[in-house]
């Protein structure tokens, strides 16, 4: 039968008309239920693309190189993420190889429960060890997290009430550095103190949070990514980066750091403060984001918009935001996690190549350096997971994380 293009023009105008004519409550359905397909069709890949790749890997996943992942085989910084995303994918998957893979490859952390030469004790063992005592009960986990925790706390400085960032606790060099990223890593310590019933570790990290939070925020809700002290007398010096364009810029990946810790402190902590901060930092990332949702990798360097991106940052700025709309009682907030993750997952994902062994592409390392720029990276992978379970099984993601309030 032959339709005449008066007739076509005439369907598609009245299709059009009904799409428009949907009340705001059925158009806000069909987005959501838009979004939610997307969201279990990325963690469906995830999940098949682990299967594939995760029984064949024997260190620690720290970035992709052509699409294949390179490897450190005490962890680096970054050890904690495949665990992390191994348990994920068993939550979300019931697939015991997973559970099985994540306990040996968290075991070969154990070594870094000494580690007193870095501040990411947190991204380390929380992911990894934190989460396998939370989901088997197997003390053997517990007690080397706050072995961790033990760890962490002898690089707190009390002159100036903060975390050392980088360093040997004998190396004079970075003695008086803080990082945005550290605010990661105090969920440790609040774990340490609930499982110990001493107030010290979750102390420190509640100091460290204060200063953070009186160096860090500019105005307008941006931050830096690094600020000095004098390690002897505790004085500030100033902002600085490393990862991030310049002091006065807004390194993305180191904004979604700080809007999912201070988020993180005040559940532990209650104090209001840090429940503002969090706002502050996430109003202004909000606002940076381009119309795709795919983070830049810094808000304020000169070619941003039209720059390299870093979906790592959108995924945990997505977490961040999930967590801070519950406690803050902002829907807004959720909304632009889903928006984020559903950008995420529908342009950011490794699904046209035959070859990657990662599940999200465009990230971006340490962009000064021209240092992975738009790789794949282990914690992009594991926080669109958790990104995904808190939306679709939020039960299960308290499981792995402890999403509990004060």
């Amino acid at each position: 039968m032959s339709v005449s293009r008066r007739t076509l023009l005439s369907t598609a105008a009245g299709a059009a008309v009904a799409a428009t004519s949907l009340s705001p409550t059925a158009a806000a359905a069909e987005d959501l239920s838009s979004q939610e397909h997307a969201l279990r069709t990325a963690a469906d890949y995830a999940v098949t693309k682990l299967r594939a790749v995760a029984p064949g890997v024997t260190a620690f996943p720290v970035g992709t190189k052509f699409e294949k992942w390179t490897y450190s085989s005490n962890g680096d910084w970054v050890g904690g993420f495949w665990p992390g995303t191994l348990w994920l994918a068993w939550l979300y998957s019931g697939d015991e190889q997973f559970r099985a893979l994540a306990l040996a490859s968290a075991e070969k952390l154990a070594p870094r429960q000494n580690d007193t030469g870095t501040h990411d004790l947190g991204f380390l063992f929380y992911p990894s060890w934190v989460t396998a005592w939370r989901l088997t009960g197997d003390d053997h986990w517990r007690a080397g997290a706050v072995r961790a925790a033990d760890s962490l706390i002898q690089r707190y400085n009390p002159r100036g009430r903060f975390i050392r960032a980088w360093g040997r606790l004998d190396d004079p060099k970075n003695a008086g550095r803080i990082i945005m990223d550290t605010m990661m890593n105090l969920d440790l310590l609040a774990f340490a103190s609930k499982q110990t019933q001493d107030p010290k570790y979750l102390g420190i990290a509640t100091e460290h949070a204060k200063t953070a939070q009186r160096v860090f925020p500019r105005p307008d809700g941006s931050t830096p990514h690094v600020f000095d002290f004098d390690p002897a007398t505790g004085a500030p010096i100033g902002p600085g980066t490393v990862q991030g364009y310049s002091p006065a810029s807004c390194w993305s990946r180191g904004q979604a750091w700080g809007i999912y810790g201070f988020t993180t402190m005040y559940r532990r902590t209650g104090n209001p403060e840090f429940l503002a901060t969090a706002r502050k930092l996430a109003d202004f990332a909000l606002k940076a984001l381009t119309p795709d949702h795919v983070p830049v990798w810094d808000y304020l360097a000169p070619q941003q918009p039209y720059d390299v991106k870093d979906a790592s940052a959108g995924a945990i700025m997505a977490c961040g935001l999930l967590d801070l709309a519950v406690v803050a009682k902002r829907p807004q907030y959720r909304e632009a996690a889903l928006r984020l993750l559903t950008a995420l997952s529908r342009t950011c994902l490794t699904t046209r190549s035959t070859r990657a062994e990662a599940i999200v592409a465009r990230c971006t390392r340490n962009r000064p350096s021209e240092d992975g720029v738009e790789i794949s990276l282990p914690y992009a992978d594991y926080y669109l997971l958790e990104g995904i379970l808190r939306v679709l099984r939020p039960h299960d993601a308290d499981r792995a994380i402890d999403l509990s309030s004060v």
